[in-house]
């Protein structure tokens, strides 16, 4: 399943008293791995820096003042998510900034039934203790040692090791060999024989269905590897 992992940078704490966005940051995730695909953009804030946003994550109004507008990269942003999961952190802020962003420019806004708020399931998962991003870094052995500064982009890709954390932790190892087994039964602590059906199971093909499978089988050469499994049948 497709995901995107997303974080944001502002000017502030509140859209509604004039705070705009100046990062977006995305991480595609397909069943909880990133693919390498990003979507990241600065934005112009046509406004002030505060010194307290810049203390946080060190974006001026210098360095933003040519970057594109929001309403430049709308589209584009779009496009990223598609209708597809938006896994964020303390989603509540980042989605309020966004839909902000979305209604200057005459779009809808996100919807709430489409985000994986993964503050929300730390919280279930370790009732009582912080569930900061950096929290949940430390509590999973995740290195943050980048992370002198916030940095949606960045961000995006330490949550997006935490989630799947959050959701089981990561399949450090697959096994494609086959195991042989077999059911037993134990009766009063002995080992009885494997058991066996008294009779097989009926063939779930037809007859036709396997003339018609062994033509298919024939076209494909004398080097199939279909003839392995077919020869002892």
């Amino acid at each position: 399943m497709r995901e995107i992992v997303l974080d944001t940078e502002t000017t502030g704490l509140n859209p509604l008293t004039g705070d705009r966005l100046v990062e977006i940051g995305c991480v595609e995730i397909y069943n909880r791995i990133p693919t390498g695909q990003v979507y990241h953009v600065y934005l112009n804030p046509q406004r002030d820096m505060p010194v307290e946003a810049f203390n946080v994550h060190g974006l001026s109004t210098e360095f933003l003042a040519d970057k594109p507008l929001f309403a430049q990269v709308v589209d584009d942003f779009l496009a990223f998510i598609a209708g597809d999961p938006l896994v964020i952190h303390n989603a509540a802020f980042d989605i309020g900034f966004l839909n902000a962003e979305l209604a200057k420019v005459g779009r809808p806004a996100l919807t709430f039934d489409r985000v994986v708020d993964t503050l929300s399931l730390a919280r279930r998962r370790h009732p009582g203790a912080s569930n900061r991003l950096d929290d949940l870094m430390n509590r999973y052995g995740i290195d943050s040692s980048r992370r002198t500064k916030h940095g949606a982009l960045l961000d995006s890709e330490l949550l997006a090791e935490v989630y799947a954390e959050l959701c089981g932790g990561k399949q450090t190892a697959l096994s494609l060999t086959m195991v042989e087994t077999s059911t037993t039964v134990v009766i009063e602590g002995q080992v009885a024989a494997p058991l066996q059906r008294p009779r097989p199971l009926a063939p779930r093909r037809s007859p036709e269905e396997a003339t018609a499978h062994a033509a298919f089988i024939a076209t494909l050469g004398e080097n199939a590897i279909w003839n392995e499994y077919t020869a002892g049948s």
